[in-house]
């Protein structure tokens, strides 16, 4: 092999930078175990409080030394591996902002005309079928009709818009009301944004979906769903308060200082003193040097009863214990001080005392700065606001704003915002910067404060530019806040995912389980079917799963437990190229070639068929990564990720490792005695086999629909739209037992109609848990709807406990391990896209490999004979899950991980085709005058030995996961197992025989003409 000094340097680069990717998961797995110890302390019902109290002391605290540079636990934790919601657990939230309320709110009072009452509905009916394209339009469209053609422009004209006249045309109208919608949905994006760093935890993920009103939220380890809910929807809160300066209240500040401290002096230390010493030296850090590491041990709900010297700058707690956690160094304008996220719980609780309050002006609010500043380590600001209005209220609130965007300042490299408001805003906002030149107005979203600059001079035509020193990223979310409060338009949520966090420990350790299994059985199958080659293609293997693993969280790329699973058949397919790779050598050496150059020849005749088989898989894992969402996506990031490295392991790694044990003892074993002629002098006729393979297949596929039109499918929530739960028991119990009970618990409601009656009911794992899923107002996916069912739920399957079990205990298995382990709750409108979605990607990804066979094998006839046996491999297993559910033991439902394991199979099953297709061509081209059945019959019993070996090594993996993995995958798995088998059936007795029929055909037709 040539250039092997650089191959070794790309894998040696490749190696390192996997270490140091790696690494940072190590560190911070590290300071967490440390934290669990000086959690562990405190008493059981506070140790949640004080392990997050310490991790949030030492977040911005170097605790990773390379040398080169020093990671604080925060930048190690942002680059650290990423768990899914199912092996961390969490929440899953999907929503989607209202059109219709923006809308309505640009019309104003033309929004009680009936006409377009009525074309709100009809765009409204039309999102709830999934037959809308574009809310807009549909809206727009229907409004012409209903109106009998007056010029929409009447609705939405208004002194305070310059845009819409009433000239403008319904094309202008319908262009600005989408752009108007644009805004709306980017300032609800924002302000989710802002409010999932306020839920305390770690590693949210927000985003907008392409194409539609949908926005993203993942949140793992969230631990109250229907707090998250509930701030989620809510409207954005925007408000302008005037303030105080710090000097003005530094004197009070000063004398709330001085009575905590004397306050303190009487109540005697509960907490060990040495608290900041540990928190400092588990992060590698002196104590001395360690500031605000834990100014009060015990969370936010803690009583002040302990205390611990720790040294903030020039501030000693037990001389200053207010200081100490709000810092006046950092107090200037409005803001009176900062503080470390981990001290801000302690700042609120000696500011809300009452004897330290009175010290304050009756008419102050403290509110805390949206996010912790770099240029201060990551501190919070602390701001004086003043309630100057007899209602409370704030003088001003966002409706005033008209427009907000970002620009570069006139002068200088800095950004800046401008702000233009309405007449209404405009009068009052004169007023406000009249009185207060020279102080800060807040710009408060959500109670939180995102900026408050200071006031220069009056602003009186309602026309106003904030200056600082702004990024044009920090311009533009400061543009992005001030737009939220401009239009309402709430998110509501159409599907949630709620995973406790009980199942996500136990979904890692199947996970971890059916990997080392796995792992095992295929180093044992190599190793023992191939020898010495074998065990080089293990050491390969192992290199394989290291790079995947830097890989991924470099990428930061999410692992779920189909990610896991997505692994370990990566670990199944990736030795599939050394078979091949192998069995080719073998061939040669069988030819007589020396064992260099049979070595050589065998790589080089290999690479075509690896390549378009990983090509092939890679085509499905794409389709599957863009119609895929959530866990679907992890496989296939996962999947991808493992072809592209088990090519480069396969193709060089292994080859190194050859190439080196050939020079270094002079020979090399590519199988044992009982293996080496393992299918080698097959002689089957195959395609004289063929119809009866034909006449299976036809049979299979009646059967199959008839299964599929009397039973139908055991269809998901995914793709009936409603409300799934698992939910543990305390002891066993039967599904019938569950089922009656519920099915009775919904017949007392009068809105009940027969289908939401009617509950499925099946065991999920063990004797103790079960999966409901129910109709019961599926259509409706408000929060109400949702505490509904599970409200009727709980009456109906509390009296199988043998306890008393709260609804609060029910609902959330933090406080207690039964009750409600996962929740999913989906619209009809994403169950129909998910549905659209799933037939798009199937139909795609065979038109994709198609085409992809025709340009490589450059004959329409072998493309159709893939895809043919492609289509029947996956029908048969959709016609299987129809047999068969409800008569197995574990759950055959067709939801997003089915989908995801049809185009696995797709993508899968074309290796073997490409390999058998490939020795035709390659005896088309060596023996041109040889009989085409002849040359094909030779071609599969030439692969045979393969084609057994490279499926027989993926089902290893397979049947591993599917007993060890857990039951969340093992309906995944079970379809997984099906395509494999047969899918290497049909490549022998069907995708060839396809392909010779239609050549012989063509020929006979040629030979006719």
């Amino acid at each position: 092999m040539q250039s092997k000094g650089f191959i070794k340097l790309i894998a040696v680069l490749l190696a390192l930078a996997c270490v140091y990717q790696l690494s940072f998961t190590f560190k911070t797995r590290g300071v967490e175990k440390q934290a669990a110890a000086y959690a562990a302390q405190f008493p059981l019902d506070q140790q949640g409080e004080a392990e997050q109290h310490y991790l949030d002391s030492v977040q911005n605290l170097p605790v990773y030394n390379l040398g080169f540079r020093k990671f604080t636990y925060k930048e190690c934790k942002e680059k650290e591996l990423n768990l899914g919601l199912d092996l961390k657990g969490g929440m899953n939230v999907m929503l989607e902002v209202q059109v219709e309320d923006v809308v309505k709110a640009l019309a104003g009072d033309s929004q009680n005309d009936p006409a377009f009452i009525e074309a709100i509905g009809v765009a409204n009916e039309a999102m709830k079928q999934g037959s809308s394209t574009d809310y807009i339009s549909d809206f727009v469209k229907a409004y012409s009709r209903l109106s009998n053609g007056r010029p929409i422009a009447e609705l939405f004209v208004s002194p305070d818009r310059k845009d819409i006249t009433l000239e403008s045309s319904d094309a202008d109208v319908e262009k600005i009301l989408k752009k108007e919608t644009e805004a709306a949905i980017g300032a609800s994006f924002n302000v989710l944004r802002s409010r999932i760093d306020h839920f305390g935890v770690t590693q949210p993920n927000i985003l907008r979906l392409p194409n539609s009103h949908r926005i993203l939220v993942e949140l793992p380890g969230v631990k109250e769903p229907q707090r998250v809910r509930d701030l989620l929807q809510g409207t954005a809160s925007l408000e302008f308060w005037t303030t105080y300066d710090a000097n003005e209240i530094f004197p009070a500040l000063s004398a709330a200082d001085k009575l905590i401290k004397a306050e303190l002096a009487q109540a005697p230390a509960a907490a060990p003193e040495t608290a900041a010493a540990e928190a400092a030296a588990a992060a590698g850090t002196p104590a001395a040097e360690a500031e605000g590491l834990i100014a009060e041990v015990g969370a936010a709900d803690s009583t002040a009863t302990a205390e611990t010297a720790v040294q903030e700058g020039n501030f000693d707690h037990s001389q200053n214990p207010l200081f100490a956690v709000l810092n006046p160094r950092f107090a200037g304008g409005a803001s009176i001080g900062a503080a470390y996220k981990a001290d801000m719980a302690a700042v609120n609780e000696y500011l809300a005392q009452p004897a330290v309050r009175e010290l304050f002006p009756a008419d102050i609010m403290f509110k805390w700065g949206v996010k912790g500043d770099d240029k201060i380590d990551g501190r919070f600001y602390l701001y004086a606001i003043k309630v100057s209005t007899p209602d409370g209220k704030a003088p001003l609130d966002g409706s005033v704003v008209t427009e907000a965007t970002e620009q570069y300042a006139q002068r200088g490299a800095t950004a800046e915002v401008s702000m233009t408001m309405n007449a209404e805003g405009t009068q009052e906002w004169s007023r406000m910067t009249g009185e207060n030149i020279g102080k800060c107005i807040a710009i408060v979203l959500d109670g939180y404060v995102y900026s408050a600059p200071r006031v220069n001079s009056k602003i009186d035509k309602g026309q106003s530019q904030i200056t600082g020193d702004f990024t044009i990223q920090e311009a533009k979310d400061l543009a992005n806040v001030l737009n939220s409060g401009k239009v309402p338009a709430p998110a509501k949520i159409i599907q949630d995912t709620v995973v406790g966090p009980s199942l996500g420990q136990e979904s890692i350790n199947a996970g971890m389980i059916s990997f080392v299994i796995a792992f095992i059985l295929v180093l044992l199958y190599m190793g023992l079917f191939y020898k010495t080659a074998g065990w080089m293609s293990d050491v390969a293997l192992l290199t394989n799963v290291f790079l995947l693993m830097g890989v991924l969280v470099s990428f930061g790329a999410v692992l779920t437990l189909p990610g896991i699973a997505g692994i370990v058949l990566t670990m199944g397919m990736a030795v599939d190229a050394n078979v091949i790779i192998y069995e080719r050598i073998k061939e040669e050496l069988r030819g007589g070639k020396g064992l260099s150059l049979a070595i050589k020849d065998g790589f080089s005749k290999a690479y075509s068929a690896i390549i378009d088989g990983n090509l092939t898989t890679i085509i499905t894992g794409i389709v599957l990564f863009i119609f895929g969402n959530g866990p679907v996506q992890g496989f296939a990031t996962t999947l991808i990720i493992g072809i592209i490295t088990s090519f480069f392991c396969a193709i060089f790694i292994t080859r190194l490792l050859i190439e080196w044990i050939v020079g270094k003892w002079g020979h090399i074993t590519f199988s044992r005695r009982w293996s080496e002629n393992f299918l080698n002098n097959t002689r089957v006729d195959f395609i004289a086999k063929r119809k009866l393979a034909y006449g299976i297949a036809v049979a299979l596929m009646v059967l199959s629909c008839v299964s599929f039109f009397a039973r139908g499918l055991n269809l998901g929530a995914e793709f009936t739209g409603g409300r799934a739960y698992v939910i543990r028991f305390d002891k066993p119990v039967s599904a019938e037992e569950v089922r009656q009970n519920v099915e009775k618990a919904f017949s007392q409601f009068a809105d009940a109609d027969a289908s939401s009656i009617s509950s499925e009911v099946k065991q999920y794992g063990k004797e103790n848990q079960m999966r409901i899923v129910t109709q019961y107002r599926y259509d409706d996916t408000s929060d109400e709807a949702t505490s509904e069912v599970e409200q009727i739920i709980y009456d109906a399957l509390k009296s199988l406990y043998s306890y008393d079990i709260t609804f609060e205990q029910f609902r959330n298995t933090q406080t207690d391990a039964n009750g409600i382990l996962t929740a999913d709750k989906i619209g009809p409108s994403i169950a129909k896209d998910m549905t659209w979605n799933a037939i798009y990607s199937v139909l795609f990804s065979l038109i994709a490999i198609g085409l992809y066979i025709t340009f490589r094998f450059k004959r329409w006839q072998w493309a159709s004979g893939a895809t043919a046996a492609l289509a029947f491999n996956a029908l048969l297993i959709i016609g299987i899950f129809s047999m068969f559910y409800g008569l197995l033991p574990f759950n055959l439902e067709v939801n997003q991980a089915f989908i995801a394991a049809i185009l696995t199979i797709i993508g899968y099953a074309i290796n073997d085709t490409v390999v058998v297709f490939d020795r035709i061509r390659e005896y088309l081209g060596l023996y041109p005058k040889r009989n085409l059945k002849e040359t094909v019959n030779n071609a599969i019993n030439s692969t045979l030995s393969r084609t057994i070996n490279t499926s027989g090594t993926t089902l290893v993996t397979l049947l591993a996961i599917f007993f060890f993995g857990g039951e969340t995958i093992r309906g995944f798995i079970f379809a997984l197992i099906i395509g494999v088998v047969v899918g290497t059936a049909a490549t022998i007795f069907l995708a060839t025989p396809i392909a010779y029929d239609l050549m012989t055909k063509r020929a006979k037709t040629d030979v006719e003409k």
